[in-house]
C-alpha cells in the first residue's frame, strides 16, 4: 500500500469514527501548486452534493491567524504598537491585571492572564438590542453589535478578580482577548468593521474571492457546506453560522474555500507576498508571527495567532478551527515550501491529525500524525496528592484527576475516564488515537497548585 493509500484510508477511518459527512484535503506549494487533493463524502448529506475547491466552509479560529496579521499591518502602517497597553485603544477596557497593563501582544499569544469563560454569543446580544438581521443587514458588519459586544466582553475581562499570572506570563487560550482585537481593527484601521478591514486589507489584495466573515451569504450560496455536529450520538444539521458565533468576529467567523486558502498559506511561504506578486505584509511580520512566543502545550507554541511544533524534525507552523458544522486546520513547512488545507463540515473532527499525516506525506516522509511515546515517570507524591482534584471553567469544561484503586493516575472528563502517562513533575499526556491531550499542573507560592492546562486553556481549581 503506497503513503496516499495509506493517508486515504486513515482519513475515512476518520471520518466513519466522528460521523463527518464531507472533509476537504489538500496539499500546496510556495508558487500554489496543488500537489495533492481530494473530496471525501458529500458537502450535504440530504442532497448528496459533492465538494469542490470552491465550497464555502467555516474556518472558526483560523480567523486568528487573519486577526493577527491585521494588527501586525497597522503596526506596519504606523498605526499602533503591540507593545501598547491594549487601553490606549478601548476606552471600555481599563486592563490591568495585578497593577500591571495588559498589551496588545499579550492578547496576540492568549497571554493576559484570563481564565476561559462562557462565550458571549451573536445571537444573545442582537436580541437585547433588538437587532433584527433581516432589517439591519448582515450582523458581521453591524456597528452597534460590536459596540456593545465590545462593551461587555471589556467588562466582563475587567471584572476578574484572580488571573493565571501577571500579563504575558502564562498562555491560556482566550477567544475574548481576539474579540478586543477585533475592536481595535474596527475602531483604528480605517475600515467601517472588521470584516471589511480583511476584505479591503487581505481577502482581495490575494484574491480570495469567497472568503468572509458574513453569517448570512455562506448558506444562500449554491455551492455551500451544509453544517453538522453529532449530539447525544447522533448526527444533526446545525442551524447556521450563527450557533455559538462570539459576538465579536476576530475569534472565529472567517469562512472561505480550498481555493482561496491556497493563497493564503503561499502569501506564508512567500514571506507575505501573495501569488499575484501583492505585498500584504513585509518578511519581518510574518517572521513574527512564526516566531515561539510562549508554550501551548508540552509539544506546541504558539506565535501571533499561530500554533508552531516539529514534524519529522522540522517546524511547522498552522492553527485549528471548531465550531458547530466546523473543523479546519491549516499547516506549512516553511523549510520545505508546502502547506496543507483540510475543511470539513462537522464539528470535533480531529482535522489536526489529518493535516499532520497529509504535510507528513507531502514531505516525503510516513502519512501519519505526530506520535508523541513517554515513559511513565511518576510524580513524588507530595506532588501527585496536591494535584488531585477537581478543575472547571465558566466555558464549560471539568475534569477531575484522581488516583485509581490500582494506584495509576487517571483524569476523567465528562463520562471518559483516561489514563494519564506522566511525563515529568507536574507534566502528563493522555493518550490518543487521533491525538493527544496533555496536561500540565499550574502553582505559585500563594496559590499552591491552583489550575490545570488542559489542552491549550488553563482550568481554575474549583473551590467547591
Amino acid at each position: 500500500m503506497t503513503e496516499q493509500e495509506k493517508f486515504e484510508t486513515s482519513v475515512k477511518k476518520c471520518m466513519e469514527d466522528h460521523q463527518a459527512v464531507g472533509m476537504a484535503v489538500a496539499i500546496v506549494d510556495a508558487q500554489g501548486v496543488t500537489k495533492y487533493e481530494r473530496f471525501f463524502g458529500k458537502r450535504d448529506q440530504e442532497t448528496g452534493k459533492g465538494i469542490d475547491d470552491e465550497t464555502i466552509f467555516g474556518l472558526a479560529s483560523l480567523t486568528k491567524s487573519f486577526t493577527c496579521l491585521a494588527i501586525l499591518k497597522m503596526q506596519e502602517d504606523g498605526i499602533l504598537s503591540i507593545e501598547d497597553p491594549v487601553s490606549d485603544y478601548i476606552p471600555e477596557f481599563k486592563g490591568m491585571n495585578q497593577g500591571e497593563p495588559v498589551l496588545i501582544k499579550h492578547l496576540m499569544f492568549h497571554s493576559g492572564g484570563y481564565f476561559p469563560q462562557s462565550r458571549i454569543v451573536v445571537d444573545t446580544v442582537a436580541a437585547e438590542l433588538g437587532l433584527d438581521e433581516a432589517v439591519v443587514g448582515d450582523l458581521a458588519y453591524n456597528a452597534e453589535l460590536a459596540q456593545e459586544g465590545c462593551r461587555q466582553v471589556a467588562g466582563r475581562l475587567d471584572a476578574q478578580e484572580e488571573f493565571i499570572g501577571r500579563p504575558g506570563e502564562y498562555f491560556s487560550y482566550c477567544n475574548d482577548g481576539y474579540g478586543l482585537l477585533s475592536d481595535i481593527i474596527y475602531h483604528h484601521g480605517g475600515s467601517a468593521s472588521y470584516a471589511d478591514y480583511l476584505l479591503e486589507h487581505i481577502l482581495k489584495p490575494l484574491g480570495m474571492e469567497r472568503s468572509f466573515c458574513d453569517f448570512v451569504r455562506p448558506l444562500k450560496d449554491e455551492n455551500h457546506a451544509a453544517l453538522y455536529a453529532v449530539v447525544a450520538g447522533e448526527l444533526t444539521k446545525v442551524r447556521d453560522y450563527h450557533d455559538n458565533a462570539f459576538v465579536l468576529n476576530g475569534g472565529g467567523a472567517m469562512k472561505s474555500t480550498l481555493k482561496d486558502l491556497k493563497k493564503y498559506i503561499a502569501m506564508y511561504l512567500n514571506d507575505g507576498t501573495g501569488l499575484n506578486g501583492t505585498s500584504i505584509a513585509k518578511p519581518e511580520t510574518i517572521t513574527a508571527m512564526t516566531t515561539k512566543r510562549q508554550m501551548d502545550s508540552y509539544v506546541t507554541d504558539y506565535g501571533y495567532g499561530l500554533d508552531i511544533k516539529e514534524l519529522n524534525g522540522l517546524q511547522v507552523t498552522g492553527h485549528g478551527g471548531s465550531l458547530p458544522g466546523v473543523s479546519s486546520h491549516l499547516l506549512w513547512c516553511r523549510e520545505k515550501g508546502l502547506g496543507v488545507i483540510v475543511l470539513c463540515n462537522t464539528e470535533d473532527v480531529p482535522v489536526s491529525g489529518v493535516a499532520e499525516a497529509a504535510l507528513s506525506m507531502g514531505m516525503g516522509f510516513k502519512a501519519e500524525r505526530i506520535l508523541h511515546h513517554y515513559e511513565n515517570k511518576p510524580w513524588d507524591a507530595e506532588t501527585l496528592k496536591a494535584a488531585c482534584g477537581v478543575y472547571a471553567s465558566d466555558e464549560g469544561t471539568k475534569v477531575e484527576l484522581f488516583m485509581g484503586e490500582d494506584g495509576e493516575v487517571l483524569l476523567k472528563n465528562g463520562d471518559k475516564t483516561s489514563a494519564v502517562t506522566m511525563i515529568e513533575s507536574g507534566h502528563g499526556m493522555i493518550a490518543g488515537e487521533y491525538g493527544d491531550t496533555f496536561i500540565q499542573m499550574i502553582a505559585d507560592e500563594r496559590r499552591g497548585i491552583f489550575g490545570m492546562r488542559y489542552g491549550s486553556r488553563i482550568l481554575p481549581r474549583s473551590k467547591a
